[in-house]
């Protein structure tokens, strides 16, 4: 992980924005059965929404029964897509999210906006819900109003949970930090409290991820300047690739110079993408894997969520980076399932899937 990451000669060139939205306007929003796909566009969503095809990940709201997430395709000023990254489960929260998310992905989608009713039965999901999407709808006003990226970084397993880190840059300046996931639970809520607000004027104030960690909170600090990291790492390919990245999530959405993903179902344009797949659930926790795609190739894959706890840790720690290698070694998601890890493997392979279906 690099120590720090200038970045205001990342985003000042006009040329890359617009190139950026030109590009993401080719691309088509993942869609699995927590999402849910506009056939005609809606009305306008709230919030100042740019014109241009935008993946909006909003902030993972907590309820009594689970983290709720919400991530949105904006496309010429619509709502086009509306998912769930994260949603209540377990117990009866399976079956009350299995039936009220759909139906509030396809309010959203139909009202453009967050002002959407709660699905009877789901009262704090669909709070948690309308929260998350008003966040999300949030963040395209901004950019519109000025330009801005929105950016959100890597989550980063700790000790105590995960890290995840979305921040704001504005002219080349880091003008908001917030942390989208941090550990909770007991101790971990008090250290959490306390840390992540001076980690996040810290990282305001360095304009980069080279922030001193704060005392009693080293496992959270280190997992936020590595999430910090990757998520100003998304401004420098940005100007690279002449691309505005809009990134989101428990991790980033999309982003890169061109369309390409050879094997894939992808076009065959040249050029670089960074696709994040579907948080897939698994019996042992979410998978979720991000691939870079270059010139229709895929050049790297990682996963950005995965099983973690007692075994699954050491599970994960062999299955994932075979995994990784066969993504890239196959360039598709027609790979096999590592032995002893099968419903990683499966999270995986779909996760992997649906981020290649993106570059379609």
């Amino acid at each position: 992980m690099k120590k720090s990451h200038p970045i205001r000669r990342t985003l000042l060139a006009t040329a890359a924005t617009v190139s950026g939205i030109v590009l993401l306007l080719s691309l088509k929003p993942a869609s699995d059965a927590g999402s849910v796909q506009a056939a005609g566009g809606a009305p306008s969503a709230q919030g100042g929404v740019a014109a241009g095809a935008q993946t909006l990940t909003g902030t993972a709201v907590t309820t009594e029964y689970g983290p709720v997430q919400v991530r949105i395709t904006v496309n010429g000023g619509k709502i086009t897509n509306a998912e769930t990254v994260q949603q209540p489960s377990g117990g009866r929260s399976t079956q009350i999210s299995g039936d009220a998310i759909p139906k509030l992905n396809q309010a959203a989608v139909a009202a453009g906006s967050a002002d959407i009713d709660a699905v009877s039965g789901a009262t704090y999901t669909s709070a948690g819900y309308k929260e998350s999407l008003q966040s999300a709808l949030d963040q395209a006003g901004k950019a519109q109003d000025s330009g801005t990226q929105v950016l959100t970084g890597t989550a980063v397993t700790t000790d105590y949970g995960p890290v995840q880190v979305r921040i704001t840059v504005s002219g080349g300046k880091i003008t908001k930090a917030e942390a989208v996931q941090a550990p909770s639970g007991g101790r971990s809520t008090q250290i959490t409290g306390d840390s992540v607000p001076k980690l996040n004027q810290a990282a305001v104030a360095a304009g980069s991820a080279d922030i001193d960690a704060v005392s009693g909170a080293t496992y959270t600090s280190a997992g936020y300047k590595e999430s910090l990291q990757s998520a100003l790492d998304q401004a420098g390919k940005a100007q690279d690739s002449g691309t505005e990245v809009e990134a989101g999530g428990d991790a980033q959405d999309t982003g890169g110079d061109a369309e390409g993903a050879e094997k894939s179902g992808a076009g065959q344009s040249t050029g670089t993408q960074v696709l994040t797949g579907s948080a897939i659930k698994t019996d042992y926790g979410p998978v979720q894997v991000r691939v870079t795609v270059i010139d229709g190739k895929i050049t790297n894959a990682e996963a950005l969520q995965q099983p973690t706890g007692g075994r699954s840790t050491q599970i994960s720690g062999t299955a994932i980076p075979k995994l990784n290698q066969n993504a890239v070694s196959a360039g598709s998601a027609d790979i096999d399932a590592v032995s002893g890890a099968t419903y990683t493997s499966g999270g995986y392979k779909q996760s992997l899937q649906s981020a290649l279906d993106q570059a379609g």
